[in-house]
């Protein structure tokens, strides 16, 4: 099988411009689809996809998820992105490039609602899925093939088509023999994409390609790399491996690996997940602990959602903040035992943000939890505070509400009294 058409999952010859079955000219082709067993899948401009479909009179519409003039930009469909707005973009700027875009804030409980159905429909495939985000993830579907009828390939294709119709958002997908050049190829045909790279061209595709296309080479590494000349893949391809490493030590050896493709790293349902946290620049300074805290709980229960979507807790809660003056400050504080409920990761954060709202102005606040376990080993019952179990109860039926009803149909009073204009993102 060189070729089938991703509609209807019918074989096609390679040289079909059009499925022979359905008359799509959907037909992904390669020569090694029937080889490759490890899949990167990443949702569509994830949290705008599901506000348009929520809103269907925002389909057509540039839709960007954020808030506040010094916020930035959380996501941001393909018609605002068609304008040059980016994730991470300070909203003053996407603005400008975008001015009829309609801006929504977050609802991370929503989300998380939404993130949860994909992550079952992921598992139905295969256990080997490894969570890296609330819309993305890998997957290892070796031996799969005997339990569903369907290669690898054909099963990513259908997983995508029942995401769309059972859930109503759309995913690319990345096809490839390891987890490097599989989250690659998931880039390459966005939106509605399934992008394929296999062994046979990988060292070649990957020649032309900036250093940063190899995951884990930040900024710094890659302003290092310039400083000696190195801006491309096939450079770190043509260098002698030994001088790499004399200049960069096991740094320069993992680089060499990456540029021959070389990933030898696992499907890991417990990897690559290190902490879950939510941040937010404010539209003003804030001063007084009160305005401090009720942002606090919004971001508590962003972090929250965010660690129940991907059933991990932490045993270490982290405060950050940012002062007018741009000083950075980070408090944390380690449980006895690991939690994912807002109320415990706002109490823990409380006690900090105590300490730190001294009178300075700041401009940013975030949580978020670290040292992370599974959400089996969270929240145990309290014997000494017996009002943690009645708050964690209504937390949980809270939870189950905003499951059915969407992700703003109940709050807790606090978090209805935070619902101030001072918070960016």
């Amino acid at each position: 099988m060189s070729a089938f058409c991703r509609d209807c999952l019918t074989d096609n010859a390679l040289q079909h411009v059009r499925c022979t079955a359905c008359g799509s000219r959907r037909i992904l082709r390669h020569e090694e689809l029937g080889d490759l067993s490890i899949a990167h899948i990443d949702c569509d401009a994830f949290y705008a996809a599901i506000e348009k479909r929520d809103d269907p009179s925002l389909m057509d519409k540039p839709v960007i998820i954020g808030g506040g003039k010094r916020g930035v930009v959380s996501t941001a469909c393909y018609v605002a992105r068609i304008a040059g707005v980016r994730s991470a973009m300070p909203m003053f700027k996407a603005l400008k490039l975008c001015p009829n875009a309609i801006v929504i804030k977050p609802s991370m409980a929503k989300y998380a609602t939404v993130a949860k159905e994909v992550r079952t429909l992921l598992r139905d495939l295969t256990p080997l899925v490894e969570p890296l985000s609330l819309d993305e993830a890998y997957l290892d579907l070796s031996g799969t093939e005997r339990l569903h009828g369907l290669t690898p390939a054909k099963s990513m294709a259908l997983l995508v088509k029942r995401i769309e119709a059972e859930i109503g958002i759309s995913a690319s997908v990345g096809l490839s023999y390891n987890k490097f050049l599989a989250k690659l190829a998931s880039d390459l045909d966005k939106p509605r994409g399934f992008a394929v790279i296999g062994r046979a061209e990988a060292v070649q595709f990957l020649r032309n390609k900036p250093v940063s296309f190899i995951r884990g080479a930040g900024a710094a590494l890659q302003q290092k790399l310039a400083k000696d000349g190195i801006t491309r893949i096939a450079q770190l391809q043509d260098s002698d491996v030994k001088l790499l490493a004399k200049r960069y030590g096991n740094t320069g050896l993992w680089l060499h690996r990456m540029a021959f493709a070389d990933d030898t790293r696992a499907v890991d349902p417990d990897g690559e997940l290190k902490s879950v946290s939510s941040e937010t620049t404010f539209d003003r300074d804030l001063v007084q602990f009160e305005d401090l805290e009720r942002v606090l709980w919004r971001q508590a229960e962003r972090v929250s959602a965010r660690a129940k979507a991907s059933n991990v807790g932490g045993r270490t809660v982290v405060l950050k903040l940012k002062s007018a003056n741009f000083r950075l400050k980070t408090r944390s504080a380690s449980l006895e035992a690991g939690t994912q409920l807002a109320d415990t990761i706002f109490r823990t954060a409380r006690a900090a943000l105590q300490r730190e709202a001294d009178g300075t102005s700041y401009r940013l606040l975030g949580v978020g939890i670290t040292n992370l376990c599974s959400a089996d080993d969270c929240d145990p019952a309290d014997l000494i505070d017996a009002g943690a179990s009645k708050r964690a109860a209504a937390e949980r039926a809270m939870d189950r509400v905003r499951s059915r009803f969407g992700g703003d149909a109940v709050g807790k009073g606090r978090g209805l009294r935070s619902k101030s204009p001072t918070s960016g993102r």
